[in-house]
Parts: C-alpha cells; structure tokens; sequence
C-alpha cells in the first residue's frame, strides 16, 4: 500500500509516522503557508480541566492526553531528543469562586479514571505562587501535576523526521486534488499524478480549498489566534507549570526564560495574517489580570495561527463515503495539540483497515453534495 498524506503538522505528522511503523510506504506533500495552526501553537495537554462536557467530545481528548507517554517513548526510542514535550504540571485557577469550585468538582470527577493526571491537589495562593510566580497574590488553585505543554512545531518535526528514517518520503509542494471515477487522484504543481493508493487529508484550515474541486462540502474555516510570547530575562521557567484561568485563554513557559500567553478566538478572518491592537490588547489584558508578574517582561513577538474550526465542536475524522480512496482528518480547533496525536494514529489504523481504538462513525466526513 502506497498512502499520500497532504499536510504535516501535528495530526499528519502523527498519521505519517504510525503508518510508516507499520512497513506502509508514505509519502508526506506539505506546503509552507503562513500561519500553520502547528507552527504558532504553544501547547497545553491537560483534558481533565477543560469545561467541555460533551461526552464523546471528552472521551477523545482523554484519550489523546493519555495517548502521549507512549508516542515520546516511542520518538525517543527512535533517538528523538527535540521533542519540546515536557510533564511539568498544570495549575487551574478561577477569579470566581464558584466557578474555581465548580472546576474542582469536575477534575476531582474525571481524575478518578484517569492516573496519568497524578496526585490532585488544592494550592493555597502562596503554594500557587512558589510554582508560577507571577501569579496574582489573591487566587488558589487545583494542582494537576500529570499536565504538560508541548511545542508543536519541534513535536511534529520529530515525527517527520522518524516517518522518513523508516522510508517516508517528503516534499513540500502545492498540490490538487481532481476526480477520477471514484477514486481522488493528487496532482503536482506541474501537473504531474502522485500515484497512491490512498489519500489523507490533514491540511489543517487549507482543507476546505483542496477538497472544494472534489464537490466536497468540508465545514471548516481558519479562525485566527493572536499568541503572544513573553520573556523574563535571567528567569528560570523551565519547570513551571502551565497555568488555566478558567477562560479561553492560557499561560505556559519554556525552558528559555519564556513565557506564552494566548489566544484570541477570531472567527471570519480568513487568512488575514496580521497582529492586531485588539488581539493584542485581549491577550495581554487576560494575561497581567491572572499574572501581573508578567509586567515588565519582554514582549519578544506575536505569532498567528489559524485554527481549523468547525461549526460545531465535533471534528472530521474518517474516511469519505463515496470516494473510494480519501480520508479526512480536520477540525480539532483548539482541542488540536492534546488530540492530535492520537488523532493521526486513529486514521493510520482507518487506512489500514484496523478498528480504531474509540468509535470515530459520529465524526465521518459528509459525501460529495
């Protein structure tokens, strides 16, 4: 079997490297648009906090947390050392204090089945501060010490580069997408077939216009995230926590003295890749109101991703009901660094006609309107 997947970040670089585990020949064709949700996401692994409570919504994004320890033992089996991956814990906190309660009783009730979340705890503001200092002096918070943050471009790259070590192929290249019979066929910038048995779409918000010319109705469009990048010089903030007001937005660092606060939510944007004042000013705002610390550190840049985003919080996982040989996997929206990866090995195993580890029927793609 010959598999072409188009688009390599986090879920294609996860399907990739799984098919080419199990001796299936892959190729990878990506394309280096601006903006990749990947490429500008700082990432935090941490379901068991997350307001959503549709059940299967949650079922999954446990299962891609959960998913993680053995896809970076893997990696690092492979000899992968760069995979910007690191368990340093997650800290849930709340102005209000029935919405902190409200959090409270809803980790309590997910950790339960869930040891990979280690040992919660509540943190007094004191207890909290000695782990993120920034923090504001007034707010406590739920300790979930099994939360992790990951940098999506060094990840995905590393599943790349193990994919071709076992025999992939990559090339970065515009490609197309034409109809022959009822089978997908891919098409190079000149023109040229890529032949392949089966075709993988994970091209991230860029979807919608390489399914279009196949008469697919894909409802995914690119939603803009505003992602500022912090540093406090001479800081130590390797081992701090990822910290989670219960808002859309967040903070994590990394292991050079930075600090990431995101992100705006900004639909009907299309591809307009600029940094805006009012992104700017929601990000900073939300962030100093939770970690006024944060004050005189160095603004160093913002990044913008483009989130592929549905209409609903249910993503496209599966393969397409009349196309014989084409399979979608989209729409993860900000759930897409935790889900990712495990995303991209539940579609290795649909092409390889193995049963996915969760039911996935609920997510197929819609069929030519």
């Amino acid at each position: 079997m010959r598999v072409l997947i188009i688009g390599a970040g986090i879920f294609g670089a996860s399907a990739a490297y799984h098919l080419a585990r199990e001796g299936v020949e892959v190729e990878i064709v990506d394309e280096a648009h601006q903006g990749k949700a990947t490429m500008a996401g700082a990432g935090i692994v941490c379901p068991w906090a997350t307001k959503a409570d549709e059940p299967d919504w949650y079922k999954m994004y446990a299962a891609g947390a959960r998913f993680y320890d053995g896809l970076i033992e893997g990696l690092k089996a492979k000899g992968e050392t760069e995979l910007g991956y690191g368990k340093v814990g997650a800290l849930v906190v709340a102005e209000d204090r029935a919405e902190f309660d409200a959090a409270a009783e809803r980790v309590a009730r997910r950790v339960k089945d869930a040891p990979e979340a280690g040992d919660v705890r509540h943190l007094t503001p004191t207890e909290a501060r000695t782990l993120f200092p920034p923090l504001r002096e007034d707010l406590d918070a739920i300790y979930i010490p099994g939360g992790a943050r990951v940098d999506a471009r060094l990840l995905s790259a590393a599943m790349v580069r193990t994919a071709v070590s076992m025999g992939a192929r990559f090339r970065s290249e515009h490609v197309t997408l034409t109809l022959g019979g009822d089978r997908a066929r891919c098409l190079d910038s000149n023109g040229a077939v890529i032949e392949a048995d089966e075709i993988v779409v994970t091209a991230g918000a860029w979807a919608y216009q390489i399914l279009g010319p196949l008469g697919l109705i894909h409802p995914v469009k690119p939603q803009r995230g505003q992602i500022i990048h912090l540093r406090l010089p001479g800081v130590a903030t390797a081992k701090w926590p990822v910290v989670l007001p219960m808002s859309s937005h967040y903070m994590l660092a990394f292991d050079d003295s930075r600090v990431v606060v995101g992100a705006t939510r900004e639909n009907d944007t299309g591809f307009d890749y600029r940094v805006t004042a009012a992104g700017e000013l929601e990000v900073l705002t939300a962030g100093l109101n939770i970690a006024p610390g944060l004050a005189n550190a160095t603004l160093i840049e913002t990044r913008i991703g483009f989130r592929p985003a549905g209409e609903t919080m249910n993503p496209t996982l599966g393969r397409v009901p009349d196309i014989a040989n084409l399979t979608i996997g989209n729409g993860l929206g900000a759930g897409g660094l935790t889900i990712g990866p495990f995303a991209g090995a539940q579609l290795a195993k649909l092409v390889t006609g193995q049963k996915a580890e969760i039911p996935l029927d609920r997510y197929a793609p819609q069929g030519r309107g």
